[in-house]
């Protein structure tokens, strides 16, 4: 039997209890395009992104990420890892074709921690309106065309009560990424985790917090920008437009630079992400931090993230 795969990162679902803010955040200040709208979701996905969309967003009672979706290798890849998750006892969810605009036949699961994620291989490759196209075949829509403007999604970041191995390890043994980075507590534990299934350090991440609402939290979501220069120009336009934000400054795990804005609808934490390494070897070693090493790890040098509630919003997954 073929080991089914999954490819990307595909799209979240947002859920905003001011969804007017966030289609001007999304839209007008991170600069996404609507591709579409429908029942009262709106489907939006950045310049250099292909699929019909990397995220939805549409209007609730409680800001929360509704859901987390992945893209597989193979058509039959769905139907596989759907056996595999049933076989172990998690219940999944089907969604037939168009229930979500422009996707296939997908399904629904919890992780351990109760977030949801989402299977799928079927996507339109959605035409961009003319007014927006670009004149680049490779490419979906003019770049720069408003905000902040990154070019594609990129990854995920999970915030739980429940050490991070614990949700990891479910990633590796029944989806099959890959740990990329690590930071161990004395007791053996992961405080956080970097995992893929591309050469990208993570398309997703986990960070164990004690003190967190639950076991299923959005730390944030996060868009790629192509350089340095981008993110500077990125901390303008929040600025300019009344964003709060952490940053710039640059990761030692990754090795990556970041500003983290605030959704001002949803209180959605949304990372701004550029430069970083890849990697390409079949036999990669999970770099493991300790604690005491968080210094560097988490911020190089930059604006320093810290601790307080009021700094570090979060909201349900």
């Amino acid at each position: 039997m073929t080991v089914p795969e999954i490819a990307k990162l595909g799209h979240f679902g947002l859920v905003s209890t001011d969804l007017e803010k966030s289609l001007w955040f999304f839209k007008e200040i991170l600069g996404l395009e609507e591709t579409e709208e429908k029942d009262g979701v709106h489907y939006l996905r950045a310049w250099g992104d292909f699929e019909h969309h990397t995220m939805t967003l549409r209007q609730g009672e409680e800001a929360k990420l509704d859901h987390i979706a992945w893209r597989t290798k193979k058509p039959g890849d769905v139907e596989a890892f759907a056996q595999i998750l049933e076989e172990a006892g998690t219940e999944i969810t089907w969604n037939e074709e168009g229930v979500e605009a422009g996707q296939g036949k997908a399904f629904r699961f919890k992780m351990p921690s109760g977030h949801t994620l989402e299977l799928y291989y079927e996507m339109e490759k959605t035409l961009a309106d003319p007014k927006s196209r670009s004149v680049l075949k490779n490419q979906s829509h003019r770049s720069w065309a408003r905000g902040v403007s990154p070019r594609r999604i990129d990854h995920v970041n999970l915030l739980s009560s429940l050490p991070a191995n614990q949700l990891s390890d479910f990633l590796m043994e029944k989806l099959g990424f890959k740990m990329r980075e690590c930071v161990e507590a004395p007791d053996g534990s992961l405080v956080g985790a970097w995992l893929s299934v591309t050469p990208l350090v993570h398309d997703i991440a986990i960070s164990f917090d004690p003190n967190a609402a639950s076991t299923n939290e959005i730390h944030h979501v996060s868009y790629w920008l192509d350089n340095a220069q981008d993110l500077l120009r990125a901390a303008d336009i929040l600025k300019e437009n009344g964003i709060f934000f952490k940053g710039p400054g640059k990761h030692g795990i990754s090795q990556a630079m970041y500003i983290y804005a605030i959704d001002p609808g949803s209180g959605l934490r949304v990372e701004i992400f550029t430069n970083g390494y890849l990697i390409f070897e079949p036999d990669w070693e999970p770099i493991v931090w300790t604690l005491d090493e968080m210094d560097i790890g988490f911020t190089y040098w930059g604006d320093q993230m810290d601790a307080s509630t009021e700094n570090n919003p979060t909201i349900k997954a």
